[in-house]
């Protein structure tokens, strides 16, 4: 297995470096994903335009984690489960069952989310195939035909990370490490 480099602000090639500069000015250290995304600077600029007009959509910080939390788990993703449970509960504020529901893939206690967190799963496997009963269910909940195209933007962005994170065999920074997840075998 070929090993990938974990770039810093020094080391990342310069379109990179000012993006790595700025995570690591914000969260205080370089998430281990952007390190290695940053071996590929379009790649690390399209998954940071992807985040900010995911955080543009109508979803409230929650739902967006469900939608986030819900891919990853879905592609078995280590490093997105263990980094959107942290930012879930920390950040978004989002309640300790709903989190650790999305990590087991056991049922949601709100049904909102639930239909959403369903919505998006049936998007991850279903490679965006998704009409009929769970598009109903999803619009029965209360969601918008906007906000399905929406859940497509999310999973577009947790499909850029998570096969990336597969591709470059991405650690989970000790800063996650209270949130590791590990996906079934």
């Amino acid at each position: 297995m070929s090993e990938f480099t974990l770039q810093t602000p020094d080391t990342a090639p310069g379109a990179a470096r000012a993006l790595l500069q700025g995570a690591q000015k914000q969260m205080g250290f370089v998430p281990n994903l952007y390190a290695n995304l940053a071996n590929a600077p379009a790649a690390l600029e399209a998954y940071f335009g992807l985040s900010s007009q995911f955080d543009k959509t109508s979803f409230n910080p929650v739902e967006r984690q469900v939608v986030l939390l819900t891919a990853s788990v879905e592609n078995g993703c280590e490093f997105c489960v263990a980094a959107h449970s942290m930012i879930a509960r920390k950040m978004a504020k989002a309640p300790d069952d709903v989190v650790d529901a999305l990590r087991n893939r056991t049922t949601v206690p709100d049904a909102r989310l639930q239909a959403l967190s369903s919505f998006t799963r049936s998007m991850v496997k279903e490679r965006g195939w998704v009409a009929g009963a769970p598009l109903e269910a999803f619009l029965k909940a209360g969601f918008t035909h906007q906000q399905a195209l929406e859940v497509v933007l999310g999973v577009s962005m947790k499909t850029l990370s998570n096969y990336a994170n597969h591709l470059t065999g991405t650690l989970t920074n000790k800063e996650f490490s209270g949130e590791a997840w590990h996906r079934p075998a």
